[in-house]
């Protein structure tokens, strides 16, 4: 089949759009408004983009009614935001936080997840949560699209500090077994990840196999071996 999006209709009972770029990680995402009042949302356009410093992105589209998420409006007021990794034990919370509710009710109590201090800055951390990423806002891209939903907000932030839990730790790996991290796949589909594989690509040097696995001290070294 050949569709263009909003040209050629695809002739589909559900667009397959969200469904051709899978599986998705969830950025789970906790703010806090200026009046102090907590949020937490899940948004499945979600990434890191680099590691040295790392970055990550979440991309939040507007309300049907035109308006931004509290998500957005929360991370550019106070200039933080904190990543909570998404996981089989806790996808029944994830999915409560998902609702979209008036603007600063605590998806926390909703979701009946606690709440955790972050180190660095003043934004709630799911305490339940085996990942963590605090990370300071840096800029939001606003992508137009067509009305009423279709208007995007790429936010970005710099990742300042990280949380792991020793118990999903195996011989110095974070171990995705034990983490049970879940996915957005297309539709209402979800899939979650337990197994992995190791594939190096074959004759790469190594200044590109720390690129791959994002060492951020071997890059480091590098740069200094560059500056003598």
């Amino acid at each position: 089949m050949f569709y263009q999006p909003g040209i050629i209709d695809h002739n589909l009972p559900h667009d397959p759009f969200k469904a051709c770029v899978v599986p998705r990680p969830i950025g789970w995402i906790s703010t806090q408004n200026k009046d102090g009042q907590p949020n937490l949302a899940p948004y499945s356009q979600f990434n890191n983009l680099t590691f040295d410093p790392p970055y990550v992105m979440f991309s939040s589209n507007q309300k049907v009614d035109g308006t931004r998420k509290d998500t957005v409006v929360n991370a550019e007021q106070t200039r933080h935001f904190v990543w909570n990794l998404a996981t089989w034990d806790l996808r029944n919370a994830v999915n409560i936080s998902a609702e979209q509710v008036p603007y600063g009710v605590d998806e926390f109590e909703r979701a009946n997840v606690s709440k955790e201090p972050a180190t660095l800055m003043d934004i709630p951390m799911v305490q339940e949560s085996p990942v963590k990423f605090e990370c300071e806002y840096h800029s939001t891209v606003r992508l137009p699209g067509n009305p009423p939903m279709g208007t995007v907000d790429i936010v970005i932030g710099r990742v300042l500090a990280v949380h792991i839990k020793d118990e999903v730790l195996t011989d110095g790996l974070l171990d995705v077994r034990k983490t049970k991290p879940l996915a957005r796949c297309g539709y209402y589909q979800y899939t979650v990840v337990q197994e992995t594989f190791d594939m190096v690509i074959p004759g790469m040097s190594e200044d590109v196999l720390y690129g791959l696995e994002g060492n951020a001290k071997s890059n480091q070294e590098a740069e200094a071996r560059n500056v003598q």
